[in-house]
């Protein structure tokens, strides 16, 4: 097969809220100036994994998103959903999945070619985080380092309390109000529940790590297709996202080139990462074949 070396921004452009300051030094680029801004749109989010799915299962990669957005409606997938409910789960559906084409038409193939759930869902989770700084935030700068402490227990006053200090900092879209950020702090831990980071009913914990090597691989590709540096792929602070260290990645990497998803060479500094596809597109279908 053809191989690709291909790279990641750790702070996409697409994403909203993110306005990034970029300086050319060569072929790369440096971030230089990030302001986040936290929106609240997760209290009308949560990880939405089955809606998304059915979504999927239904999208057809050879029409174009506004065409399958109208079919899709028309067709009523969500059955006795309301309209008001379907246009949240629409709106949320675009924000996440349907800002980089190439990502829609790789998730729908995922689908369709039966990829496991538990992979999946990593990979949702992935592109969710992706696009909401909030949840971002709260996963690779609160929970990130309550792991690396050997801190389990988060609760939803702890999760409060650094909302609000935020939300004085101008970090928000909005001044929230006590009942907004006790609303955003519950959805954004219950999405995190769905999505497998955190488990628990009342008290919050800490999932041990999981990232099936399928997901591993298709998260690879995406964020090597931002980046090419190779060991800026292994620091990237995107891995946080599921409490990984640059040594877990490492490791990682090692068994994708075992199972043949991926070339992976290192000597000293430098580091190449080839991959059997030229397409995010193409290698989904590498991975729903050859998932492990």
């Amino acid at each position: 097969m053809p191989t690709c070396k291909v790279s990641s921004s750790i702070l996409p452009d697409h994403a909203e809220g993110v306005a990034v300051a970029r300086n050319r030094i060569g072929d790369s680029s440096v971030v230089d100036e990030v302001k986040r801004i936290y929106s609240s749109r997760i209290i009308k989010a949560g990880a939405l994994l089955a809606d998304t799915t059915t979504l999927l299962a239904n999208w057809d990669n050879a029409q174009s998103a506004p065409d399958n957005l109208s079919r899709l409606q028309r067709e009523n997938v969500f059955g006795k959903a309301s309209r008001s409910r379907v246009n949240d789960v629409l709106a949320i559906f675009r924000q996440r999945y349907l800002t980089e084409p190439d990502v829609t038409k790789a998730l729908a193939i995922l689908v369709h070619n039966r990829l496991s759930k538990v992979a999946l869902d990593r990979i949702l989770y992935f592109h969710s985080a992706q696009a909401d700084t909030l949840l971002h935030a709260t996963v690779t700068e609160v929970l990130a380092d309550y792991y690396s402490r050997g801190r389990s227990e988060i609760r939803v006053d702890d999760l409060e309390r650094l909302l609000r200090q935020w939300v004085s900092q101008g970090k928000t879209s909005a001044r929230w109000s006590v009942d907004t950020t006790r609303r955003v702090a519950q959805g954004l831990l219950s999405t995190l529940r769905d999505f497998g980071i955190l488990e628990g009913k009342n008290i919050k914990r800490l999932a041990p790590p999981s990232l099936p090597l399928a997901a591993f691989a298709y998260i690879a590709f995406y964020l090597h297709s931002k980046q090419s540096s190779g060991e800026r792929l292994i620091q990237s602070k995107e891995w946080y996202l599921f409490f990984f260290s640059p040594t877990d990645v490492e490791r990682r990497f090692m068994e994708a080139h075992q199972h043949r998803l991926l070339e992976y060479y290192a000597a000293g500094t430098v580091i190449r990462i080839t991959f059997p596809s030229e397409s995010l597109e193409d290698y989904a279908r590498v991975i729903s074949e050859r998932e492990i």
